[in-house]
């Protein structure tokens, strides 16, 4: 950058890189973090995951004998 730039930009108190997120981002980032967990909870209440934990245990009992 030239040093024009530079002392403009010390001037101002405005920083190379930003530092933290904002609340916008935080937004974001929480929304994401919901609709992966509805997600989650949507295919670990499943009867598909709860037959395949049936069959695991099932299987795993089998191997030891009872």
């Amino acid at each position: 950058m030239s040093r024009l730039l530079l002392a403009i930009r010390s001037r101002l108190g405005v920083t190379a890189s930003d530092e933290g997120m904002s609340t916008a981002e935080y937004a974001i980032g929480i929304v994401a973090a919901c609709a992966f967990a509805a997600v989650l909870y949507r295919l670990l209440t499943g009867n598909w995951v709860e037959g395949l934990i049936h069959a695991l245990i099932g299987h795993a009992l089998s191997l030891i004998g009872l």
